[in-house]
């Protein structure tokens, strides 16, 4: 019963095919259940972020087949038929593993080295877990991803320099402001990427951080952390005359601004010069706005520019990371050992691999 990938990343597709085919965290448990139900996968992870989505899966299928299939599943789950399936990678068992490794150890993110990744991973695939959709084949990979990648932190440099998309957000917003404690904040969407973004900011001087997100009490408890203060979801709007940069990181199904909307906020802003960096995907600002004058939107790969400048400081460990990763894939493989984890030892290896 091989293992095989299929999916989309940054590398592959733009953010407006990445959105299309990204699945809410709402909609995961229903779209395992029809994965397992349709007969293409005896076991199944699904992974979706704001630069990737993938499904992993051990499957009875041919490899080839089996491919196929679950390529068909992503696009008609989603009703994209202006997309077609060669814009979709898939992997082979080998592959597949090498791959998940390194999506784990944040080797094949945007921010080279970054951490969120596997914090995201391991999310993923406990939703899998609980809902008893995995089995002893993505347990063991899984398992043996999460160990690889506290090794690769303990014995590598690869995470030097910046290492999340929260903190190259910062550091467009230092280019745009050259001070950013004169520059009022507001983060839309208190989920773990807005969240750490904002706790970047504080880091980089910040001091005036307004949060709203859908749970007020959430968004409340977020301000106090942040020596912040919240505002209500539907008043956020209000505030635009105080602020001078917005980061926007909602799970909303739909544009929260668009240009209609932002126009007359600008005329009581008086037009001041305003950054907004949309991380949310499916994207929370409608590409329209950089029409206004003044304004100024970076989405998820725009950040890939600033990403790049912090490449070449860890260069020199990708080499390194992947004889890794290469070297525990085959000894996996060589072994037959990727069947063979106890059910019993699920959680706690899991809970080892996040110390």
């Amino acid at each position: 019963m091989p293992l095989i990938v299929i999916g989309v990343s940054h590398h592959s597709s733009p953010v407006s095919a990445r959105e299309r085919l990204a699945f809410a965290d709402a909609a995961i448990p229903d779209a395992l259940q029809k994965l397992r139900a349709s007969g293409i996968a005896a076991e199944v992870v699904i992974l979706s972020t704001c630069n990737r989505v993938e499904i992993y899966a051990a499957t009875e299928l041919p490899e080839r087949q089996a491919m196929t299939d679950l390529q068909r599943f992503l696009l008609d789950y989603h009703g994209c038929a202006g997309l077609t399936e060669g814009e979709i990678y898939s992997f082979g068992e080998q592959q597949t593993l090498e791959h998940l490794f390194k999506v784990a150890c944040g080797l094949d993110s945007m921010v080279l080295g970054e951490t969120e990744i596997l914090g995201q991973l391991k999310k993923a695939y406990e939703t899998a877990l609980k809902h008893q959709h995995t089995g002893s084949r993505l347990n063991r990979a899984f398992q043996k991803a999460f160990n690889i990648a506290k090794q690769i932190r303990s014995e590598t440099n690869i995470q030097r320099g910046t290492v999340s998309v929260g903190s190259v957000a910062v550091e467009l917003a230092r280019k745009i402001f050259s001070s950013l404690n004169e520059h009022p904040v507001m983060i839309i969407g208190a989920g773990e990427t807005g969240e750490k973004t904002a706790r970047a900011l504080l880091s980089r001087g910040a001091h005036s951080i307004i949060v709203s997100t859908l749970s007020h009490e959430r968004g409340v408890e977020l301000a106090q952390e942040l020596e912040g203060r919240a505002v209500r979801f539907e008043d956020w709007a209000e505030e635009f005359a105080r602020i001078d940069i917005l980061i926007s990181s909602t799970a909303a199904p739909h544009y929260v601004l668009d240009r209609a909307r932002l126009e007359p906020l600008m005329k009581l802003r008086r037009n001041r010069p305003l950054l907004l960096i949309d991380i949310a995907v499916p994207r929370d600002i409608d590409p329209e706005v950089n029409f206004l004058e003044n304004v100024y939107l970076y989405n998820i790969d725009d950040l890939q520019a600033i990403a790049d400048d912090s490449l070449q400081q860890r260069k020199e460990e990708i080499a390194r990371c992947e004889a890794i990763i290469r070297e525990r894939a085959r000894a996996l493989l060589s072994t037959g050992g990727i069947g063979t984890l106890r059910a019993d030892a699920r959680l706690s290896g899991l809970d080892n691999a996040s110390a």
